[in-house]
């Protein structure tokens, strides 16, 4: 009891409370200006960041009353009662660990939708077939989660897999649970496509960005600085399949980034939405942008973008390795079926700066 009374003093601290508390008074006299409803943009702002303020400092305080409360028990209780409170500290541990996790969202935008794409590195067919079990772990785990996937663009592999796809992830805190997932993923096994049953490496890339809503970009993108394809959508074939040319690609000429959306039948809706995720990957690339420059003014060097490798899975020796948090998982199988929360946990902490890679000793 005494570690649980001593981690929620230490969640204290970390949290704020106080000034959580401070800040929440603040909120609610802006709430209750009748002049604040008359910019929308504003009460929404004022009205998210109040409810999640107001939860935090709630949720502390049932905590800390709760943890009090059984303290005090547990001081008068003989070994049997004890025995009984035994589940309700366990309980009380649950929701510590849960209101912990809350502080690894230290990204914007954690809220928000994920945008995903995952794209085959060199390799052929291998790197394409592995862009297709990453994209199949994270709609798996999607589903899980009770969350929403909506394809945007996919472009099959010559043989399996793809050679990229992008798609959108929704449902509570999408992106600040797939924010750790950016970066190049790496498969080591004995190929299926090799007849003499050689182990291969294959990459693959994950890019994650949030969709930020659309009042918070303002970007303009000039027709001059755009080159619109249209295509024929893909599909499975069969009645479903889409046959007139509906699918738009949008390439921004300055940077290259290139955007297609095949969501919808309409060419119309296909060329706002890839428009709308342009915008969105522009904006990302500005964030990050003025991020570093703010810390190199302050006299302090940008994080390593993800980088090359940040995770190996090794299904030939049956284990997966984060190399930015050295956690090991000895049940690929199941990851790749979607069962990724431990390790996207690991990776929040180590975005937050509470995790740091451990030695495991593997050679690979």
């Amino acid at each position: 009891m005494q570690e649980l009374l001593e981690k929620l003093a230490s969640l204290r601290e970390y949290l704020d409370i106080p000034g959580k508390t401070r800040r929440l008074n603040e909120l609610d006299r802006e709430l209750s200006d009748p002049d604040l409803w008359n910019d929308q943009n504003r009460a929404r702002q004022v009205t998210q960041e109040a409810g999640s303020v107001r939860k935090i400092v709630e949720e502390y305080g049932g905590l800390s009353a709760d943890a009090q409360g059984l303290s005090e028990m547990l001081e008068l209780a003989d070994e049997e009662e004890r025995a009984m409170l035994e589940e309700e500290q366990a309980g009380l541990q649950q929701r510590v660990d849960d209101l912990y996790r809350e502080t690894l969202f230290t990204m914007k935008h954690a809220d928000t939708p994920a945008i995903v794409r995952v794209k085959g590195g060199a390799g052929g067919t291998e790197a394409q077939d592995w862009a297709g079990m990453l994209a199949r772990m994270y709609m798996r785990w999607a589903e899980r989660r009770g969350y929403k996937v909506d394809i945007l663009d996919e472009v099959a592999g010559d043989q399996a897999g793809y050679q990229s796809i992008e798609f959108i992830i929704r449902g509570e805190k999408a992106f600040g649970m797939m924010a750790p997932e950016h970066g190049v993923h790496r498969l080591v096994r004995v190929s299926p496509f090799d007849s003499n049953n050689r182990r291969q490496t294959s990459f693959a890339s994950v890019d994650v960005v949030p969709e930020v809503p659309e009042e918070e970009i303002n970007i303009h993108i000039p027709d001059s600085d755009l080159r619109r394809d249209v295509f024929r959508s893909q599909g499975a074939g069969g009645q479903g399949v889409n046959t007139t040319d509906s699918a738009v690609r949008l390439t921004h000429l300055p940077t290259g980034i290139a955007v297609a959306c095949q969501i919808t039948r309409s060419q119309i809706k296909n060329h706002e939405l890839a428009l709308q995720i342009l915008k969105q990957r522009l904006y990302d690339i500005e964030m990050k942008k003025r991020e570093a420059e703010e810390l190199a003014a302050r006299g302090q060097q940008a994080k390593v973008e993800w980088g090359s490798q940040m995770r190996s899975y090794v299904l030939d020796k049956q284990y997966i390795k984060d190399h930015r948090t050295g956690l090991m998982a000895h049940n690929p199988d199941d990851v790749l079926d979607g069962d990724l929360d431990e390790l996207m946990w690991a990776g929040l902490e180590w975005m937050a700066g509470k995790r740091v890679a451990e030695e495991t000793g593997d050679d690979e």
